[in-house]
């Protein structure tokens, strides 16, 4: 990979997504609960948070926030994790939210034999508004500088113009010789509305081919590429690397401009334990992270966008998709093991967890 020096850009990455508010309640369940805790999380944007706040990288966020309490009080969590908001796009506010409003999502954490559970209450909001030529892209590329750019699949499924941002800063960054991710992260409910499966493959392989980096699991890369997982069953328990390894040589023989092509691989044996690993396939070769099975899960959610924050940091220091890799899995594994969607560990967690170390007591 040939990513840009720091030296010539102000951004290590720059992340294009929807920042929500998520009301957790905790170990109660959504429709019982009286109170939430409240926590920002986004797929694309978790990324960019894990990078700063755990391997103190240098991120922006590329967003729209309804201008309101609701939006000040996102703004104020985005402040505690350390992502950059001069790319904030404010938008006025009609009082009501006919017009535009902030995206909501409820989540639970599930538990043993119940499965966490999401609600999204995301219609209209700022950033599914986003149309081509509202963000100067050649003042984030070629003025300031980024070496690394993320996007994903949950961003391009909340209108019909957001796939049109997220091409026209693909081919921005590209032009600029800026790294380009995009995690396919497949949500039925996102698509169900807009055409399903069949639409989420047109927009996911259009915009393949302007990707560096390809990230998601098994499941994404069959609802968004049509790329199967020979021999795994309905409930995707089977982790057979061998079949991955085959979907994605077959990816790659797809699209030659994947540089690399990392997934996760989590057999959910209950809401509490689930074996958790992952590859990156590069350059012909596939690299495996450790195995972790029976994983303790605390809240799963933002498990895949801190391995993608943590696989990204490999590569932006240049250590090579092995370190990367089990980076990535180590992050995740650690981000699953606390609250709200976005990291709350340490570099120095990460690689104690990626040396094999235990969870005794540190005093």
């Amino acid at each position: 990979m040939q990513i840009r020096s720091k030296d010539e850009c102000r951004w290590d990455l720059v992340s294009l997504g929807e920042v929500m508010l998520r009301l957790d309640p905790g170990d109660k369940r959504i429709h019982t609960t009286r109170t939430f805790q409240v926590w920002e999380g986004g797929g694309e944007y978790n990324v960019a948070r894990g990078l700063k706040r755990c391997f103190g990288m240098d991120t922006a966020i590329v967003t729209a926030l309804a201008d309101n309490p609701v939006g000040k009080l996102v703004q104020d969590l985005i402040y505690q994790g350390g992502v950059d908001q001069s790319h904030l796009k404010w938008v006025k506010y009609d009082g009501v939210g006919r017009s535009v409003r902030n995206g909501m999502n409820f989540t639970e954490a599930g538990f043993g034999v119940r499965g966490a559970l999401g609600c999204s209450d995301r219609g209209h909001t700022a950033v599914s508004q986003l149309k081509p030529g509202d963000i100067d892209w050649r003042k984030i590329f070629e003025q300031e500088g980024a070496r690394w750019f993320h996007t994903g699949g949950i961003f391009c499924a909340l209108s019909e113009t957001t796939p049109d941002v997220a091409r026209e800063a693909m081919q921005i960054a590209k032009e600029c010789g800026t790294m380009i991710s995009y995690d396919l992260n497949y949500r039925d409910s996102l698509w169900k509305a807009v055409g399903g499966q069949s639409m989420a493959q047109k927009v996911n392989r259009e915009l393949a081919q302007y990707v560096d980096v390809m990230i998601g699991n098994e499941e994404d890369f069959t609802a968004c590429l049509g790329l199967e997982v020979e021999g795994q069953d309905e409930n995707h328990s089977k982790l057979d690397i061998g079949s991955y390894r085959k979907m994605i040589e077959k990816a790659v023989a797809t699209y030659p401009n994947f540089k690399a092509v990392a997934t996760t691989l989590r057999n959910a044996k209950t809401a509490s334990f689930n074996d958790w690993g992952a590859v990156c396939y590069t350059d012909g070769t596939l690299y495996q992270a450790t195995m972790r099975p029976d994983l303790q899960i605390f809240d799963r959610v933002g498990g895949g966008d801190s391995f993608a924050s943590g696989l990204i940091y490999g590569f932006l220091t240049d250590r090579g998709p092995e370190y990367a890799v089990n980076c990535g899995a180590a992050h995740g594994a650690l981000a699953m093991t606390t609250p709200g969607d976005t990291t709350m560990a340490s570099l120095a967690e990460v690689e104690k967890v990626m040396k094999g170390g235990g969870a005794r007591v540190a005093r």
